[in-house]
């Protein structure tokens, strides 16, 4: 190559240097490459670890090791030197070397973090990151750090280095603890289709076309990790042998346009009844559907059937209460038991090839499944029970069930004689933590010496389950239990709400019980609908969701009058009232946790950020919240709060 050709190449990189360098300056920042040795200080190291020659992902490539040969580069690795300079000539010379044979002579580095650090061969990187070159050959000397685990990312690179132990990946980076292990999960079921070699597979067929799709419509710009990204995908639409740009395409930009709309620091949430003339909020474009006269079609997917499932029941009464209300302005129809797992997209994706203009997931379980079909299928409006992030693409909506359950608290504070309360929570999702929480405040609150023992089924929905942690409960001295479980129709049993459990005899005493009016709800949706009121998410494209409460009646507690005395029913109705009318707030502090971490301080209150990601248990009970990541994901893209990228 010509020597004026080179010195116009390499003027092209020290522009990119020196705009480097200038950016970095102007914020208060070193604009020289960053160096390894004024990273650490003493003792963050414990060992090193050669881990021989590596092929080291070009964009991992962050610094070098000393000072000195950091102030020949900018800190995006772009020169700074001027061009009649010894180093400017050693570039020039480098980089055609490259274009005519190619650089394949191994660096020296460190790896600390998952980043790494050049010892010899600065150029070459500098070189090749010019080019846009993906990766180089590099003999590595992993530098461990001494083990923190208070501190999240430190965490992360102890869960990464037993992931390249089996994997020897290490192109990829979480923001979240267990991210890397449920990678892992998706490796080995790849490698069962191809062998040990699908390692390198699962790279070339599955991230890196990922990656380049996902770059090309700048998910690279979002405030999180490519690879976090990549395992919200897999959670959505499963693991591909091989992901193209033909048949994926659409569905990563889906996927992206929904990460957008995300926000970190809050949702928007409805916690009022849907008021159609106050509020010119729309659900979705149905005018055009109303103006021919034709009925409003909705399907409602159950987990199981209303004749074994208390919660399916309490959905199915919300359906038959529109049915009647509405008559033959709609059409609905139900599927039951529909598993509450990926498959049961399948379903969901006949609803929307049926043509349903509603499609209600009555299950927290369905939010992954329901998420998927409702980005494919836009001209159908999914509705999913959940409380978690708003989305663009899924309407979720849920009941502040913990109000109810905190005046249960209060019943079995008052009626136990052992002080003891057994708690069968099912699904361990933010839902059911809070409800826990805000029930055993409820128990402390007329009686600060009860202990509140939780133990899980973790299934949503299984009173079968619940019958027998209800079980284990009893025998750990329990003589009152609070079960999530609702009644089925004709249901004698007794075993749900609070009861009690009389040791001598096993008879059971019934209280009390928190219920749902899902057909409120429902028909504020439909009524809304039907007037052409609800036209699309939210303003702005800012993506919404529902949480209602006792104020307006989708929630509320249901007691025998029977077996609860009336100065207890006046307290009830009385701390009822307040919570409707904004005059008491359950999770008012001083609140501590069981490791008497204080939560919420004196006069301040959590709010519905607080609550709907609450993944820590109240002082006072006993128990531990199982890890949710070993059962099947709920929510996608959980790891969008609490954001904290590398």
């Amino acid at each position: 190559m010509e020597q004026i050709e080179l010195i116009n190449i390499y003027e092209q990189a020290l522009k990119l240097g020196k705009a480097e360098w200038n950016q970095k300056v102007l914020k208060g920042q070193s604009g020289y490459l960053r160096t390894l040795d004024s990273m650490l200080k003493q003792g963050d190291v414990v060992t090193e670890y050669p881990l021989g020659l590596v092929e080291i992902p070009i964009h991992k490539i962050v610094g070098t090791y000393t000072h000195g040969r950091s102030i020949s580069f900018a800190d995006n690795y772009m020169p700074i030197m001027d061009n009649k300079s010894e180093f400017a000539l050693k570039w020039m010379h480098l980089y055609d070397y490259h274009i005519e044979t190619g650089i394949a002579d191994p660096i020296k580095v460190y790896e600390y973090l998952n980043r790494f650090f050049v010892v010899e061969g600065n150029k070459r990187v500098s070189v090749l990151k010019f080019v846009k070159g993906t990766t180089i050959n590099g003999y590595v000397t992993r530098l461990i750090p001494k083990r923190n685990p208070e501190d999240k990312t430190n965490t992360i690179y102890y869960e990464f280095m037993n992931f390249y132990k089996e994997t020897q990946i290490n192109s990829i980076w979480f923001s979240e603890v267990g991210s890397f292990t449920e990678l892992l999960e998706y490796i080995r079921q790849y490698k069962k289709w191809g062998g040990e070699e699908n390692n390198r597979l699962f790279l070339s067929n599955c991230y890196r076309p990922f990656r380049q799709i996902y770059y090309d419509f700048d998910g690279d710009k979002l405030e999180l990790t490519t690879g976090d990204a990549f395992l919200t995908y897999l959670k959505i639409y499963g693991l591909p042998q091989e992901i193209s740009s033909e048949k994926h395409r659409l569905q990563i930009k889906k996927m992206i346009s929904e990460l957008k709309v995300i926000n970190p620091e809050g949702n928007h949430v409805e916690t009022d009844a849907i008021q159609a003339v106050k509020r010119k909020r729309m659900l979705y474009s149905i005018t055009e559907l109303m103006g021919s006269k034709k009925q409003v079609k909705i399907a409602f997917v159950y987990g199981k059937s209303s004749l074994t499932s208390g919660w399916t029941y309490a959905h199915e009464l919300g359906r038959l209460h529109i049915e009647n209300k509405f008559k033959n302005q709609i059409q609905t129809k139900k599927v039951e038991n529909v598993p509450e797992d990926e498959t049961a997209y399948e379903t969901f994706k006949t609803l929307a090839k049926e043509g349903m203009d509603l499609v209600f997931a009555t299950s927290p379980t369905y939010l992954a499944p329901a998420l998927k079909a409702a980005m494919e299928f836009p001209h159908t409006r999914f509705f999913n029970c959940a409380a978690t992030h708003s989305y663009k693409s899924l309407t979720l909506y849920y009941g502040r069930i913990h109000e109810p359950r905190y005046l249960l608290g209060m019943i079995a504070g008052a009626m136990t004689k052992t002080n003891i309360i057994g708690y069968v929570a099912p699904y361990p999702i933010s839902e059911v933590v809070s409800s826990i929480n805000a029930f055993t405040l409820g128990a402390q609150a007329v009686n600060p010496d009860v202990k509140v023992k939780a133990l899980w089924t973790n299934c949503w929905d299984s009173p079968s389950e619940g019958k027998k942690v209800a079980k284990k409960l009893q025998e750990m001295g329990a003589d009152i239990i609070s079960n999530e479980d609702l009644p089925i129709p004709g249901d004698i049993t007794k075993e749900y709400g609070v009861y009690r459990i009389h040791q001598e005899t096993a008879e059971k005493t019934h209280y009390a019980m928190a219920i749902w009016n899902w057909g409120i709800f429902y028909e504020q949706v439909i009524q809304n609908v039907l007037n052409g009121t609800l036209k699309t998410i939210g303003e702005n494209d800012v993506p919404i969701n529902f949480w209602q409460g006792l104020n307006n009646g989708i929630v509320d507690l249901l007691y025998s009058n029977r077996n609860i005395g009336t100065p207890m029913k006046h307290l009830i109705e009385s701390v009822k009232q307040s919570m409707m009318n904004n005059e008491f707030n359950i999770f008012e502090g001083p609140i501590y946790d069981q490791n008497h971490v204080l939560k919420s301080k004196a006069g301040e209150t959590l709010d519905y950020e607080d609550i709907i990601h609450m993944d820590w248990l109240i002082e006072g009970v006993e128990g531990e919240i199982p890890n949710l990541r070993t059962l099947t994901p709920a929510d996608p893209f959980s790891y969008r709060q609490g954001l904290n990228p590398s």
